[in-house]
């Protein structure tokens, strides 16, 4: 399927919507699908494991991803919202890079509080992440060297500097994901007593091992957190950008980004 990022129909200001159906390989001239490889049957994998099994990816004309590009230099950053998204990789000017499924569990992918008006106005919300005990949703993760990394979060600043820092998470899961059909649970599925919300269902069997959270960079938003919605978390999962912002979005509401979730 290589095709242009710049042809990618979805744009970033619904975000997370315009995120990819499956693993890509982004450049900044082609966009092509990506076939897994095998699944480590390790329960845990460190970066090694991790380098080698994004490196087994296969491109559609054949070649592995390691073939492509070295990735001993890069290291793992969750890219939960625009950061995935085609388009706008091709905005900042991204490197190449592979776009790899992931699951998150015990923390979820929420919007920020405050907007970034460089698109439209009065401006879009970007996408950080909360503790959620019971959660489980699927987001992604790529690989890149600390310069490229550090473009990607400058471009999230924007004209705020230091408003998105690199952080390492100290609670939640990362692990690897290959069932691009797995669904996150229902608004329905949380209970909430005023004080906590909770999953009310299983958490599914994983199909992949765990990642070692001290190697993963996340990038969190620092100046506002995430939206408090009279005390509960808006999950991406259940507020698209637009509902989100129409139904929801009251300006001064926000979680401190220490307050809803632990860092190394």
């Amino acid at each position: 399927m290589p095709t242009s990022p710049r042809l990618w129909p979805n744009p970033p200001g619904n975000s997370p919507l315009p995120l990819p159906a499956g693993p890509m390989f982004f450049s900044g001239r082609e966009l092509g699908e990506l076939t897994f490889p095998q699944m480590p049957t390790h329960d845990k994998i460190d970066l090694a494991g991790l380098r080698e099994y994004v490196g087994n990816f296969s491109l559609e004309n054949g070649q592995k991803v390691s073939q492509v590009i070295d990735l001993e230099k890069r290291r793992p950053l969750l890219i939960a919202g625009e950061l995935a998204n085609p388009y706008r990789l091709c905005d900042i000017m991204a490197p190449d890079m592979p776009i790899i499924p992931v699951r998150l569990e015990g923390v979820c992918r929420t919007w920020a509080d405050n907007l970034d008006p460089r698109d439209i106005q009065p401006g879009i919300h970007h996408v950080t992440l909360a503790r959620s005990p019971g959660w489980w949703e699927r987001s992604f993760i790529t690989l890149l060297e600390l310069p490229d990394m550090k473009k990607l979060l400058a471009w999230l600043d924007g004209s705020s500097a230091n408003t998105w820092l690199p952080k390492r998470l100290a609670e939640g899961v990362v692990r690897l994901e290959n069932d691009m059909e797995l669904m996150s649970p229902n608004l329905e599925d949380i209970s909430w007593d005023g004080i906590e919300e909770k999953v009310t269902v299983d958490t599914p069997a994983p199909n992949g091992p765990e990642l070692d959270l001290s190697t993963i960079m996340i990038p969190i938003n620092t100046r506002t957190g995430c939206y408090n919605s009279r005390g509960r978390v808006a999950r991406c999962a259940h507020y698209p950008q637009t509902e989100f912002h129409e139904k929801l979005f009251r300006r001064g509401s926000s979680f401190k980004w220490d307050q809803i979730l632990n860092f190394l």
